[in-house]
């Protein structure tokens, strides 16, 4: 992998480019740029979910998740690398299938809401799927693996299903949408 920081403050993107692990430059706005920092912004929020009370083994598995996506961000670091696999992206199959099997059926659409943990897990959920856009989008322009893609995939629906996980745990259920909830009151 690149070279880790010794410096932080080194003032060589102040003309708006940034330096990838390879050595290479590019702009601050780029694609693989955006990529990066969407997949850093979703580990920062699942950093966040990390400060709630969880179930020690969705705790360790929350953990090794950010552990994948430091490696995801590496990998959309260094053009041409791969670190993100298939192995990576079956776990994640794993755990949705073994949570997803805790839970009742979905007949109704529910809301982002509930308890705060399973509300940052839906925070998570939706910055997960924005960084999937961006990493789609770097796809079209440039060759990247298919792994980063099927892993935030999979890892936005696991955060779906973790937020009913947790909803469950805080002793709540689903928020559900009401189709004709009166949205008049004041």
């Amino acid at each position: 992998m690149g070279n880790r920081l010794s410096k932080i403050a080194t003032r060589t993107g102040d003309d708006g480019t940034t330096g990838l692990g390879d050595g290479s430059r590019t702009g601050k706005d780029a694609l693989r740029v955006h990529a990066m920092g969407d997949v850093d912004e979703l580990n920062s929020h699942l950093g966040l979910l990390l400060c709630e009370t969880l179930p020690d083994a969705l705790r360790e598995e929350l953990i090794t998740i950010q552990h994948d996506l430091f490696d995801l961000g590496g990998e959309l670091c260094i053009p041409g690398y791969a670190l993100i696999t298939e192995t990576h992206v079956s776990r994640l199959d794993a755990l949705l299938a073994r949570y997803n099997a805790e839970l009742p059926a979905l007949k109704e659409f529910i809301l982002p809401a509930g308890s705060r943990a399973a509300s940052q897990s839906h925070v998570c959920r939706t910055v997960c799927r924005r960084a999937e856009r961006a990493v789609v989008a770097l796809g079209r322009a440039e060759t990247i693996n298919d792994a980063p893609r099927q892993y935030l995939n999979r890892l936005s629906d696991l955060l779906f299903v973790l937020a009913r996980v947790l909803n469950r745990f805080a002793g709540g259920g689903d928020v559900l949408w009401e189709r004709e909830r009166d949205r008049n009151h004041a």
